[in-house]
């Protein structure tokens, strides 16, 4: 079992978890999609809880790359910030699924002490990443800066959330538009 076996079972894992959360980490199911036996996913995985934690990392750690990336790849902070939304709607694009952290923010309450960290590190580095831009990009004042980057983070989820209740990806795009006509979001 090496790393290909690793990273098929993640893949997997976070595809099951943006469509049923954290409840949908079943090893029985993530084995017949690999297509190894569900005791070779223990090999990598001790528990459910250590499958949760490195899935959520990954995607977190991953999320943080997107974000560096378009700091480069768009050095302007406002077009960064408009680009930013794009990030979940790819979620929605791939089998109206949901942001895999949000969704297993839903599930909060229920979930074990490792996974909740990591979690929290998504919507943290989120948090940051937004509140950075848009000092950076003087849409709002450097001490407002986390406050509108929690709006501008809750906003986006909610929006994901109806447009996937409605499997309807036109209803994220018209929220976001709404966003950026309310001043929420650059225009």
């Amino acid at each position: 079992m090496g790393s290909a076996s690793r990273e098929a079972i993640l893949a997997a894992a976070k595809r099951a978890a943006q469509a049923h959360g954290y409840g949908g980490l079943n090893f029985r199911d993530l084995a017949v999609e690999v297509g190894i036996k569900a005791a070779s996913i223990y090999y990598h995985f001790p528990s459910k809880a250590d499958l949760g934690v490195a899935v959520a990392r990954r995607y977190w750690e991953d999320t943080a790359a997107d974000l560096d990336a378009m700091l480069v790849e768009t050095p302007d902070p406002a077009a960064c910030l408009r680009r930013y939304p794009e990030m979940f709607r790819r979620s929605l694009e791939a089998g109206n699924r949901l942001c895999l952290c949000s969704f297993m923010a839903a599930e909060y309450a229920d979930l074990p002490e490792a996974v909740k960290r990591e979690v929290q590190a998504f919507a943290d580095i989120n948090l940051a990443w937004l509140g950075k831009v848009l000092a950076t990009a003087a849409v709002v004042q450097a001490e407002d800066s986390k406050s509108r980057a929690a709006a501008i983070f809750a906003a986006i989820a909610g929006a994901q959330l109806m447009a996937r209740s409605r499997a309807d990806i036109s209803l994220y795009d018209a929220l976001i538009e709404g966003y950026r006509a309310a001043g929420l979001l650059p225009a």
